[in-house]
């Protein structure tokens, strides 16, 4: 199926980035202190818990064999002390960690949110938004556990693996040396399993991405899936590729948690040589029984450790396949950005000027050496067949895109010299796909200016005509429209859109197909807001309807990139060109 395949295909992977780890680390910075404090909790904890089995050793050595009654119960309570700090600091270790690795996360997807908004639109035309999505919300989450908690502990583990050590060999140091002498085997299991538990989280990554995309894409189109019957070849497709994340997600868990097991079955072999070698030393009375007893019990809080570890590493090979997703959105540069020097556009009078521009999308040109000016106050329409570059001037004049050739001036100043901030607040577009956020028609309406009043939200709706239709709903201006103005008509959406773009009272005013798909009544109320708003700004009207720009100064027609025609209504019908000709065909006679 058309368009289906990529939702199968494998992204590409980079390799092991030895810098990710790095990178990740410098969002603990601003945590530092209360990760230390994290850090003490834990160490006190860990160490109170080691001090117990030489607790037990001395019980058995020095008061039950003494029979010692009064000494066993002390020792007992010191058990008890020690255990109970263990307790308290593992508890406040886990608030301090558990807020402090929601903050980090808090921080880290601020920041790919944030760059995701400056990234040029080329980026979203190449990308799935449900990709997108997957980096913003799945790839974050799966790094939590690491900074959270992956980093105090592996400091702990590695000292407490040493002190443990230090603690056997006094004991017994024979005794000890057998019993750890499987250790060189699971180092050579853990680093046969590496590599392929790493490879195995990376496509467990692509194919939840694919999903993802997937699903995002299924509910946006969901009416057109409803209208062309195709509810049972999207849930296949669905199924398919439920089928083959699942199928790989098992796999990444099977690899991942078959290290524990093996940790296990290791621990097993150097108890049982412990015990073996044990009762022979016991029997020639080389080692006492609370030291064997004691020893039994280290060897468990050795492998502990050794078990965290392990599952660190897999903790590090899983963030380390979300990490890179995460830092290629970071990473991406945006094409359009300030130069260096870049000022603020001060409040222009709308002059508007291309001089030999060109400009394509990828290896094909769009428009082709143009060059037009408009003057302070007029209103200009672009008409033009479909792909003849109309969309693409107002993509421009806005710094969507930036230009491969030539000059684009507002008053005389080159957009490329201001920034892009205060270039769009002075230049407004209502695009063809009228976009209504979920939230209160109010809320919708002040989205371009966040400082109107509630008057001038109203004032705005009045002008174009919408504060009828508003004040029907039973909660009025604050009633909730949900995602996309669902709730609202084709006409209401483009009504509300146009309160919108008028209460931010922008000097150049772009109208890109904004009656495009509106009743004729309806179209008859935005047209006159339109002939009212529009007098003295700079206006640029798209619009295939040419009923909808009888009144502009002038128009332009566009074919392949190129201004063919330039005149008046009027004049351009007398001329019998291309204008006439596309009148004529919308038409069937000229009026």
């Amino acid at each position: 199926m058309p368009g289906i395949n990529r939702y199968f295909e494998d992204e590409h992977v980079e390799t092991i980035d030895p810098h990710i780890l790095k990178r990740l680390l410098k969002y603990l910075k601003p945590f530092k202190i209360k990760v230390l404090i994290a850090l003490l909790l834990m160490g006190i904890a860990r160490m109170a818990e080691l001090i117990n089995p030489f607790l037990i050793m001395l019980a058995i050595d020095r008061y039950i064999s003494a029979g010692d009654l009064t000494g066993l119960m002390k020792i007992s309570l010191l058990y008890l002390v020690f255990l109970g700090i263990s307790n308290l600091s593992i508890r406040y270790r886990v608030l301090i960690t558990n807020k402090t690795g929601h903050n980090i996360i808090k921080n880290l997807r601020k920041d790919v949110f944030n760059h995701i908004q400056k990234l040029s639109f080329s980026f979203f035309d190449s990308r799935p938004a449900g990709k997108i999505i997957t980096r913003v919300m799945s790839n974050v989450n799966t790094l939590q556990d690491l900074l959270q908690n992956g980093v105090i502990n592996i400091v702990i583990d590695i000292i407490t693996i040493f002190v443990i050590l230090i603690i056997m060999l006094r004991i017994h140091f024979a005794l000890s040396l057998i019993s750890l002498s499987v250790t060189p085997l699971l180092i050579t299991i853990v680093f046969l399993l590496k590599n392929k538990i790493r490879i195995s989280w990376q496509n467990v990554q692509k194919k939840g991405s694919n999903l993802n995309a997937y699903i995002h894409e299924s509910i946006t189109g969901i009416r057109v899936t409803q209208a062309f019957v195709r509810e049972k070849e999207n849930n296949n497709i669905f199924k398919e590729l439920l089928k083959i994340y699942k199928k790989t997600w098992m796999k990444a868990v099977m690899l991942t948690h078959s290290v524990f097991p093996l940790v296990l079955i290791i621990n097993s072999f150097s108890a049982i040589l412990l015990y073996f070698t044990g009762f022979k030393y016991l029997n020639k009375g080389l080692v006492t029984i609370g030291a064997l007893v004691a020893l039994s019990q280290y060897i468990w809080r050795f492998w502990q450790p050794i078990i965290n570890l392990s599952n660190f590493y897999n903790q590090i090979l899983i963030a380390n396949s979300a990490a890179e997703r995460v830092f290629q959105v970071l990473d991406t540069k945006p094409e359009i950005t300030d130069k260096p020097g870049a000022f603020e556009l001060p409040e222009v009078k709308g002059s508007v000027e291309f001089k030999n521009v060109t400009f394509g999308y990828g290896k094909g040109i769009v428009l082709k050496d143009m060059s037009f000016k408009i003057n302070p106050g007029e209103t200009v329409a672009l008409v033009g067949t479909t792909g003849a570059g109309k969309s693409t001037i107002i993509n421009l004049l806005t710094r969507f895109y930036d230009i491969q050739k030539g000059q684009i001036l507002i008053d005389g100043i080159d957009i490329r010299d201001v920034t892009i901030e205060s270039l769009r607040k002075q230049v407004r577009v209502m695009i063809q796909d009228t976009f209504i956020f979920s939230g209160t028609i109010m809320d919708n309406i002040r989205y371009g200016n966040l400082d109107a009043s509630d008057e001038e939200v109203i004032n705005a709706a009045r002008t174009v005509y919408a504060h009828d239709f508003i004040v029907n709903f039973d909660d009025k201006y604050e009633t909730e429209v949900n995602e996309r103005g669902s709730r609202l008509s084709t006409g209401q959406r483009q009504l509300i859109s146009f309160a919108r773009i008028l209460l931010s009272d922008p000097r150049i005013l772009i109208l890109d197909e904004a009656t495009s798909s509106i009743d004729t009544q309806t179209e008859i109320l935005i047209q006159k807001a339109t002939d009212v708003v529009l007098k003295g700004r700079t206006s640029i009207v798209i619009a295939h309807r040419l009923s909808t720009i009888r009144n502009a100064d002038r128009i332009f027609v566009i074919d392949d990139g190129r201004i063919i025609e330039t005149g008046n209504h009027e004049e351009l019908l007398r001329a019998k060109g291309a204008y006439y000709q596309l009148y004529n065909a919308q038409y069937g006679r000229v009026v």
